[in-house]
């Protein structure tokens, strides 16, 4: 290392990449290397502030970075060399872009002079993620790695979060050249102009508001990634606006406030998806109207005018036609919006007319609330259910809700978490929304908890899931991360055993799945676990767990072929919920009135 005159410090490639990203505030970094990027790992020894998670496949590395990003508010990062180590970043890429996650992934390339000739382990990752990235960057001389890195970082968490790619050939890597972390600074940008109050879409939102007599907020993700969770909240008291959320939304609303709902959607509450059907105005707050939250969309609220705020342009009348739309950053929305719909002394400027509204709900809800299995006597059967709900009741107890997250996989215990786990505070639920990824939660998790190391961290995964990502069970150890797993074991993909059994006449083909002994794997990898099969021991084994201060393991052997009710079939309208049937051999249940 050498310096010139002006005390701007010489590099190489690979010293400026760990400077940049230490001056953009990263403390770890997960990854694995290869021969593409041992250049870069040979530097890092210089860069003692940056922590390195050596994961056990890449796709754990984007995954990781992925819930280090969700559970902290802060971009993640990770890293892999060339070919293979590259390719195997693409499912967590696309992962976060459909969950609009800011990571930033680095990648080893061939050196610049061996480019396009099929070298080994040479591919065209740019080529390859364009799709599932927010933008990519190959990099071949040393001089662009930090203005490409800063870029990239700004790129990731402006706006609409998403991943961005790095991809630095070798010789940039190995070249040399001068170091200058501020002039390597990316000129500001504001992805969307500035709304002002005299705007005619804000004056139109604010006569529909006002004109209302059944509206209702759908909370979005975008609420989390805004930090406007406190904005909608106060938005939703003042006009006495009950709250329906999404999956990615849950927690940013506590489910404990009156307003709250609860989920909207496919496997939503039957309430909740009944006064969306119902209500007169929809105030899309930080959502895309994904299919799985809206159903058919020939009869989608039907009656509603609808109002979305969205920083994205490119969701507006994309899946529902909507009467204003308000693009923009939700918090300044929301700080633009809410003193034009008060006078001067902070009082409504129209009396509240939403009190018979709130009631309507709230008795739908009681309605439906007597079908819940959780209302129902033990009957010796352990439901994955009465699982969640016992670790929901057990950090509650302890007084960690607020200080616990759950990071699920992708499946019916994944539905399960989002009905019977009441979620307190934003970023208290991490799961793959957009692209379902089995195989999520374990890596996720080892995110959280590195990103979150004083918070209870648990894991619930399937049985299938769980074994797609198994091999971090290590890197839990390595890093010795007191991570605690539910592994949800019905025997089955338990999704697609559900739908097979509604819509292929029980055709149970290739769903059935046959799993290791999940507490002695554990063991192999130097962790500890308990196998549960009675109701009774869920809550005794989750403290344990939880107290610990290790990793812990938790095989619960649920019923095998429950399913996750209500559920809207595909083409069917969002109010025409299948309800479990009242003939279901697991349990009996009430007829409703």
């Amino acid at each position: 290392m050498s310096t010139n005159t002006n005390q701007h410090p010489t590099l190489t490639g690979s010293e400026i990449l760990w400077a940049t990203l230490a001056g953009e505030g990263t403390t770890t970094v997960f990854g694995y290397p290869g021969g593409a990027i041992l250049p870069i790992y040979d530097a890092l020894r210089k860069f003692p502030t940056i922590h390195h998670v050596l994961v056990r496949h890449e796709q754990g590395a984007a995954h990781m970075a992925d819930g280090y990003s969700r559970a902290s508010g802060r971009v993640g990062v990770c890293m892999a060399t060339s070919g293979p180590g590259a390719t195997n970043l693409v499912t967590g890429l696309a992962t976060a872009m459909l969950d609009s996650i800011p990571i930033v992934a680095i990648t080893g390339q061939v050196s610049s002079k061996v480019l396009g000739s099929d070298a080994f382990q040479e591919i065209d990752i740019t080529g390859i993620t364009l799709p599932v990235t927010k933008h990519n960057f190959l990099v071949t001389r040393a001089e662009d790695i930090a203005p490409a890195v800063r870029e990239a970082f700004q790129i990731a968490r402006s706006g609409r979060p998403g991943p961005v790619l790095v991809d630095i050939t070798k010789d940039a890597q190995q070249a040399s050249a001068l170091f200058d972390f501020d002039a390597a600074k990316p000129h500001a940008y504001r992805p969307h102009p500035m709304l002002r109050a005299e705007s005619s879409s804000i004056r139109e939102a604010v006569e529909l508001i006002q004109q209302s007599q059944r509206p209702i907020i759908l909370a979005g993700h975008g609420i989390v990634e805004s930090g406007a969770e406190k904005e909608v909240i106060a938005f939703a008291e003042a006009h006495q606006i009950p709250i329906a959320s999404t999956l990615l939304g849950l927690g940013a609303i506590p489910a404990a406030h009156p307003l709250s709902l609860g989920m909207m959607g496919m496997h939503g509450e039957s309430w909740v998806n009944n006064a969306i059907q119902q209500a007169d105005l929809l105030l899309a707050f930080g959502m895309r109207f994904d299919d799985r939250v809206t159903g058919n969309l020939t009869k989608y609220s039907p009656n509603s005018k609808k109002i979305h705020v969205e920083i994205d342009p490119s969701e507006i009348n994309k899946n529902v036609r909507v009467d204003v739309a308000l693009i923009g950053d939700l918090k300044e929305v929301l700080n633009l919006l809410q003193p034009l719909l008060s006078t001067d002394n902070g009082q409504l400027t129209t009396e509240n007319p939403t009190h018979q509204w709130l009631d309507t709900i709230n008795q739908s809800k009681g309605t439906a609330a007597v079908r819940d299995i959780i209302n129902l006597p033990d009957n010796g059967h352990l439901y994955a259910a009465h699982v969640i709900n016992d670790i929901w009741h057990e950090a509650a107890a302890a007084g960690r809700l607020e200080q616990t997250i759950i990071v699920t996989d992708v499946g019916q215990h994944q539905m399960w978490e989002a009905q019977y786990f009441k979620h307190e505070a934003p970023r208290s639920l991490i799961t793959s929304g957009g692209l379902g990824t089995m195989g999520f939660a374990l890596p996720a998790a080892i995110g959280a908890k590195t990103a979150c190391p004083d918070k209870d961290v648990w894991v619930i995964a399937g049985d299938g899931g769980f074994q797609m990502t198994a091999a971090e069970l290590s890197t839990i150890v390595q890093e010795n991360l007191a991570i605690n797993i539910a592994v949800i074991n019905n025997g089955f993909l338990g999704m697609v055993r559900q739908w097979q059994e509604t819509f292929y006449d029980k055709n149970y083909s290739a769903s059935p799945i046959l799993s290791p002994d999940f507490v002695l794997l554990a063991a192999a990898h130097g962790i500890a676990g308990a196998n549960v099969s009675k109701r009774s021991d869920v809550t005794p084994t989750a403290t344990k767990a939880r107290t610990s201060n290790q990793p812990f393991l938790i095989n619960f052997q649920v019923e095998k072929e429950d399913g996750v009710y209500p559920m809207i079939t595909p083409g069917s309208a969002l109010h025409e919920m299948v309800r479990r049937p009242t003939n279901d051999p697991l349990l009996e249940l009430p007829e409703e009135d």
